[in-house]
């Protein structure tokens, strides 16, 4: 009877231990979901800009047509990302495509002056800020979920209460495209 007891008392304290590290890998769990939220926001807003930068600088210099449409394709692609891993792809791919617009502002004086391409570089450079901050949060968020997911003793069942590490926010491969100077023609 007693050594009934005592297996009872461990399988019940087994369970309250396997419950209470669920319960802390779903809140980490939740605080990336949130945290990215935080990251799409600040992309959304970076979206909403960009129509009105193209359309600005197609007025002083419309024979870059190329630059214009890799511009909107990158856009256009990063609207469309269904996960964190291919919408990190597609946004490293619009900051480069981003970069080479704002290089036409160098080639072209008059676009450079023009009073609406100012103040959207100037907006878009103010949500770049944010996103840069709201990346950051995400990826400490990640860090700590991720450890957690990797630490024993959550390691030993963590895959089988269906968590998995997640993907970090950085410009991976694209780092050297990113800070690669743009080709610009006159």
């Amino acid at each position: 009877m007693t050594s009934g007891l005592i297996i009872v008392g461990l399988i019940v304290a087994l369970a309250l231990w396997i419950m209470s590290i669920y319960n802390g890998l779903v809140t980490l769990r939740q605080r990336t979901n949130q945290s990215f939220a935080d990251v799409d926001v600040q992309l959304k807003q970076r979206h909403d800009l960009i129509p009105a930068l193209v359309e600005t600088v197609k007025g002083s210099a419309a024979h870059e047509r190329e630059t214009l449409d890799a511009v909107i394709r990158a856009r256009q692609a990063a609207v469309a990302a269904p996960n964190v891993e291919q919408k990190v792809a597609a946004e490293n791919g619009l900051t480069s495509a981003l970069g080479r617009l704002f290089a036409l502002g160098e080639a072209y004086p008059d676009l450079k002056a023009n009073a609406s391409f100012q103040q959207l570089q100037t907006e878009l450079g103010d949500v770049e800020n944010k996103l840069a901050s709201a990346r950051r949060f995400f990826n400490n968020a990640t860090q700590e979920f991720n450890s957690a997911v990797q630490r024993f003793p959550a390691v030993l069942f963590a895959s089988a209460l269906g968590f998995h590490s997640l993907p970090f926010f950085s410009a991976g491969d694209n780092r050297a495209e990113m800070e690669q100077a743009p080709n610009i023609k006159f």
